[in-house]
């Protein structure tokens, strides 16, 4: 099983791509990083994601985007709920709707995915191969996954201060990630260069990998360690719940939002 992170380019900038697959034999159920990389179009995007998981290819597709956007106007339910449950930590979602500049692009890219095979999975049966895509936002999933009191701030600022917030998120992903469940043991990661440039193409990479992980960690665990804000017809945003947090029953895994 392959999981495929994509930090995609709102309106024409390029975007960060990761593939990580799930190990079998004596390294069973723990994840492997095979790429990580950024292309400039939603063309070369598209060839990647071909490339890495031909048809019939069991992966799970994780985009940092509103690839489903229904409403015309305001903001969609998946937003509305992130602000509620990740605000405090400076992490609610940048507004969608018909009416933004980046709307028809995002939506198309989703069906292009959907066209290759990749149905939409705000609810999955944990560790069922098949081929999914997930919409994620990397803020509130870092804020749980690594118990952060607010988000790792490197998208804003003076180039001092983006460079020591992926300095945290590098160190954050070598030293957390391995005891995580399921496990990705990294060798490495690309250096934090102290240009701004160079910060932008290092944060779409990193921004990628931590897609990929909750795309894993979603078809690993399903509801019983994630949680939906939202739901297949309003869109939705998938979040892992934090490590030390108890594995909730199916009984009673509920899916929020819906009484909106």
């Amino acid at each position: 099983m392959k999981f495929i992170g994509i930090d995609l380019g709102w309106q024409s900038g390029p975007s960060g791509l990761c593939c990580l697959s799930l190990q079998a034999g004596e390294q069973s159920g723990q994840l492997r990083l095979e790429q990580l990389d950024r292309l400039s179009s939603l063309t070369e995007t598209l060839a990647w994601v071909d490339a890495i998981a031909p048809a019939e290819t069991a992966a799970m597709v994780a985009v940092d985007a509103p690839t489903l956007i229904p409403n015309a106007t305001g903001m969609r339910l998946p937003d509305r709920l992130a602000h509620r449950h990740f605000g405090k930590y400076h992490a609610g979602a940048y507004p969608a709707n018909q009416a933004r500049p980046f709307a028809q692009r995002l939506v198309q890219f989703g069906h292009e995915l959907e066209r290759r095979g990749f149905s939409h999975a705000p609810t999955v049966a944990p560790q069922r191969p098949g081929r999914y895509q997930i919409e994620v936002f990397p803020h509130p999933a870092m804020v749980q996954l690594f118990s952060l009191p607010q988000i790792l701030k490197y998208k804003k600022g003076r180039v001092a201060e983006r460079r020591r917030g992926l300095l945290q998120l590098r160190a954050y992903l070598l030293t957390d990630l391995p005891r995580l469940s399921p496990p990705l043991l990294l060798a490495d990661l690309p250096e934090i260069p102290h240009r701004g440039v160079e910060l932008k193409a290092v944060e779409d990479r990193l921004d990628s990998l931590i897609c990929a992980y909750v795309a894993a960690h979603w078809w690993y665990w399903g509801h019983l360690r994630n949680q939906v804000l939202g739901d297949r017809s309003s869109g939705y945003i998938v979040v892992p719940c934090p490590p030390t947090a108890p594995v909730q029953p199916l009984a009673q895994v509920a899916k929020e939002g819906l009484s909106e």
